[in-house]
């Protein structure tokens, strides 16, 4: 039974390696003949222009503090409906015919081994927040040890806030909530992480800002909009 399944495998493999090679074929002819075609040139044409004063700076620089480490770490998968949809979509561009050769059989391979059950319903929140907003990886940060990822300076991983620390906020945010603007006594200072320590923000200055009582309540340990990856923030 272990051979039946091993040699099983083996044939899906080699299906899938045919498909791939038969798709690179199609994919060279059709790219020739759209090549030649007065309508493709028109289309670069028009994406040139459209797009020239556009910043793109992750499709030039691809910078990321973390490297070829990122590319290593896998996406999120799709949730059920996500899956079910795309599935419909197939069924429904197979039964229009716009699929042919290689394609068409291996997209008829993915609508018939397709198991909705194999996909979850959500993303649960605590893997969501681990997504790259701007390469869609989970983060390797998340992951591996602090010393192989960051400079030999170590954030600090205690909660307590160093007196010198509290000084400098409160002088840079001038006794001033950051988030209502309400001006605050001494008696009513708030120590804020902007990213939350329990979800690994750093007891630093430029992590921690002043709140007043009531909005260091309300926040709690979300992460802010513009640096949660929607939409788990």
């Amino acid at each position: 039974m272990v051979k039946g399944t091993a040699n099983n495998l083996t044939r899906g493999s080699n299906l899938f390696e045919a498909f791939n090679r038969q798709l690179e074929r199609e994919s060279r002819e059709r790219n020739k003949k759209l090549a030649a075609s007065k309508e493709w040139v028109q289309l670069q044409e028009e994406f040139k222009k459209r797009s020239k004063h556009v910043c793109k700076p992750c499709w030039e620089l691809k910078y990321c503090p973390y490297g070829p480490l990122v590319e290593q770490f896998p996406v999120l998968d799709l949730t059920r409906k996500e899956a079910v949809d795309h599935n419909e979509f197939l069924k429904q561009e197979l039964k229009k015919g716009s699929y042919r050769g290689a394609r068409k059989r291996f997209f008829e391979h993915e609508v018939k081994i397709f198991n909705a059950k194999e996909y979850p319903t959500k993303i649960p929140k605590s893997i969501g927040e681990k997504e790259c907003k701007i390469f869609g990886h989970l983060c390797p940060v998340f992951f591996v040890n602090e010393p192989f990822t960051e400079t030999a300076e170590m954030r600090r991983v205690s909660r307590t806030i160093p007196r010198e620390v509290m000084l400098r906020v409160v002088r840079r945010d001038d006794y001033t909530c950051q988030k209502c603007g309400k001006h605050l006594t001494e008696t009513e200072l708030e120590f804020h992480h902007k990213i939350p320590w329990a979800k690994g923000g750093p007891t630093d200055e430029h992590n921690i800002q002043l709140y007043c009582f009531d909005c260091n309540r309300s926040q709690g340990s979300k992460v802010p909009e513009e640096l949660s990856s929607s939409p788990f923030g």
